[in-house]
């Protein structure tokens, strides 16, 4: 019998594990609006892992760790897909946002993953990417935050005197894994909404509505892949399969996968000869959506 460790006691061992320092670039070198400081948990970054020239089709992946917005699964739900990402040609931005365990709440993070998507197509001639081929890729509260993204996107500010702040941030596609969706109380992670809106707004209706992001599908929401498991007890599979659902009533293209066994955030669940499969169906989804295909 596999032993499971409570959300919470993962959690802490997530703010225990310091991030990694080397080669992070703020999303805003002159400081980030809204920063109590300048320590690493106060500037939002993107650490950029660039698929091999030689295999690279000009997609590139903002990825949204999880962590209930309270920490930051730099590894299996960062590192790890990076690398998965760059084997199929597609360059990865691992996203460091700001969370509400260092007193960060809504809308700081709307800000920085959008500020990452807009960042990300700035950068995309230098970087080897087709600015129309950038997608985001979330896990749990990064599901969360991914689903924010291609619901809360705007197509930029043309007077902007940022050159960045002029682009759009709607992503052309979005990956969302045992993601939050919902902050409605039936089947939210209420650590993600405490953190994500922080105490004193936890009943807040008017912000559990708008960052219930399966109520903000529309026409223009990306395509999206979503996987989750039944099993899931810390982010019920009704997160999932509400997104879904209003993506279809939208006629998104859209796949979803359920699998029966498997804990919360298992990343690649590279260990479990069946949950492991589901890598496998995205990089068909992927490929099928012509995202791992050079753009013509």
């Amino acid at each position: 019998m596999k032993t499971v460790l409570p959300l919470t006691v993962c959690l802490l061992t997530l703010l225990a594990v310091p991030l990694p320092a080397a080669d992070w670039k703020p999303l805003w070198p002159n400081g980030a609006p809204g920063a109590h400081g300048t320590s690493d948990r106060d500037t939002p970054a993107l650490q950029f892992h660039p698929a091999d020239k030689a295999t690279a089709n000009g997609c590139g992946v903002v990825v949204c760790p999880g962590g209930g917005y309270g920490g930051l699964a730099m590894d299996h739900e960062g590192a790890q897909i990076a690398a998965w990402l760059n084997k199929r040609g597609i360059s990865a931005w691992i996203l460091r946002y700001r969370l509400g365990s260092a007193n960060y709440h809504h809308p700081i993070q709307k800000g920085d993953v959008l500020r990452a998507i807009r960042t990300v197509r700035h950068q995309a001639g230098t970087a080897g990417v087709d600015p129309a081929r950038i997608g985001i890729w979330g896990f749990s509260a990064g599901g969360h935050l991914a689903s924010t993204a291609a619901t809360h996107f705007d197509a930029g500010n043309p007077s902007a005197p940022d050159p960045i702040d002029q682009l759009s941030s709607r992503p052309d596609f979005a990956i969302l894994c045992y993601p939050v969706i919902t902050m409605d109380e039936a089947f939210t992670h209420k650590g993600s909404r405490r953190n994500l809106l922080g105490k004193d707004r936890y009943d807040n209706a008017d912000l559990v509505a708008l960052l219930s992001n399966e109520k903000r599908v529309t026409a223009d929401t990306p395509p999206t892949f979503l996987f989750h498991t039944t099993e899931d007890k810390a982010v019920p599979v009704e997160n999932a399969l509400a997104f879904y659902t209003a993506l279809r009533q939208h006629n998104i293209n859209c796949e979803l996968h359920v699998y029966q066994k498997g804990r919360h955030g298992v990343g690649l669940a590279q260990s479990d000869p069946v949950l492991g499969t589901w890598p496998n169906r995205l990089a068909d989804w992927l490929k099928a959506n012509d995202f791992l295909q050079p753009a013509p």
